[in-house]
């Protein structure tokens, strides 16, 4: 199979050379009409914040992997970049890989499943911009396959590997509802919208950013579509949360344990979570010697981060396996896609229909007719596919590429139900 890829990806380049690469989706609808043009026959573009991959079926033999490396990289005017910092595959290597993006064990964090829906995104733009032809519509199916497998029989996504991610999972361990809970966020960085955005997830009832920059935590809250307070005043409200994230990059402790107590006064002791995920911590850590009060720092939430981690690591070769079993099966597949095997399946394929309609209606003949009706039947059969049976023939003989060929057959296949009919004998 003809499939070309490419990937620059977090374990070949470091992130400025990634974000400098990164596709908006208006910029991915742009490269594939420029792909079109002469290129690729038909692909796929996947660009999230860890990698930028272009998949395609090549549209002449004179495709090769560093023109499809020069086509992205002169595309972001982006000079920096070099052959070293791409993954190169063809054919079976091509969609493992895709196949290993799909399943989460190639993401920077081990079992990530956003990238699943990330894949399933990037397949819908291919298709929306007609940029998906009958084999990659087969390579998608095949894909989400892999991913949805990996993520419903294996742990491979189960449980928190991330800190802001364990930090939420904590959080609910201590509050099993947090419907009617409200949380404070200090920090309008990464990691602090993560856990923001795990929190509005979870079904928080209420949430309110601050942040030492006040446009930043406007426009946070504004996404979110929650509330915020100015860093000045935020101590002054400490006691109307339930839970508090402090992600910031602040020298010095920020809330103090008098502060907790203050908080916890007001509250009349009710339950307050205090999850500290900054370096160095945003929040006394003697706070936790206060009564109700629950504290955790980066360091208790990086083991579970690591257990967690661990359990993932321990499932790849689960995941491995449904890969291989989905490689296979779609190989196997590729390969039906001969002229011979077609022209076999094809006549098999009528003399089934013509067999059980002779039989269903055999009685209604004398016994001279039955041998005339078997030789009729059979010669409409011929004559029938006496055409397809040539123009199959002749599409391996053409000289046309190999991936138009199994094109062809494969639609061939597609519309007299050939494949369809074996699946389903193969589920009785």
């Amino acid at each position: 199979m003809n499939l070309f890829a490419i990937s620059i990806n977090h374990r070949t380049a470091p992130v400025e050379l990634r974000e400098s690469l990164f596709l908006s989706e208006e910029e991915v609808r742009s490269l594939i009409d420029k792909a079109k043009s002469g290129l690729l026959k038909e692909g796929l573009i996947l660009s999230t914040c860890n990698r930028t991959e272009l998949y395609g079926i090549p549209a002449d033999s004179s495709l090769n992997h560093p023109l499809l490396q020069k086509f992205i990289v002169e595309n972001k005017n982006t000079l920096k970049i070099s052959e070293e910092n791409f993954q190169s595959f063809i054919s079976r290597e091509s969609l493992e890989h895709l196949f290993r993006v799909a399943t989460g064990i190639d993401s920077l964090l081990i079992g990530d499943n956003q990238v699943y829906k990330q894949v399933k995104d990037a397949f819908r733009i291919s298709e929306e911009m007609q940029f998906a032809g009958f084999l990659m519509k087969r390579v998608f199916n095949a894909a989400l396959k892999a991913g949805k497998r990996a993520i419903t029989e294996t742990a491979i996504s189960e449980g928190a590997v991330t800190v802001a991610y364990a930090a939420v999972q904590l959080v609910e361990k201590i509050f099993s509802n947090l419907s009617k809970k409200s949380a404070l966020v200090i920090g309008a960085g990464e990691t602090g919208e993560i856990a923001a955005k795990h929190l509005i997830d979870r079904g928080i009832h209420r949430l309110t950013i601050t942040n030492r920059t006040p446009d930043k935590a406007e426009k946070l809250a504004i996404k979110l579509d929650s509330s915020f307070l100015t860093f000045d005043q935020f101590k002054n409200h400490l006691h109307n949360f339930d839970i508090i994230v402090s992600a910031t990059s602040a020298e010095d402790i920020l809330i103090s344990k008098k502060d907790v107590e203050a908080a916890m006064k007001k509250r009349d002791f009710a339950s307050m979570v205090l999850m500290d995920i900054a370096v160095p911590r945003d929040i006394d850590p003697h706070s936790k010697q206060i009564d109700y009060v629950f504290y955790h720092d980066i360091d208790s939430l990086n083991i579970i981060v690591e257990q967690n981690l661990s359990k993932r690591k321990a499932e790849i070769p689960k995941v491995q396996k449904i890969i291989d079993e989905e490689l296979d099966s779609f190989f196997e597949w590729y390969n039906s896609l001969q002229s011979a095997p077609t022209i076999k399946n094809l006549r098999d394929h009528f003399e089934a229909i013509r067999t059980e309609e002779v039989e269903k209606n055999i009685n209604k003949f004398s016994t001279e007719d039955r041998e005339k009706l078997e030789i009729v039947t059979k010669r409409i059969i011929n004559k029938i596919l006496h055409h397809p049976t040539t123009e199959l023939r002749k599409v391996n003989e053409s000289g046309t590429g190999a991936e138009d060929a199994v094109t062809k057959i494969g639609i061939i296949r597609s519309l007299f139900g050939i494949d369809k009919n074996k699946s389903d004998e193969e589920e009785k």
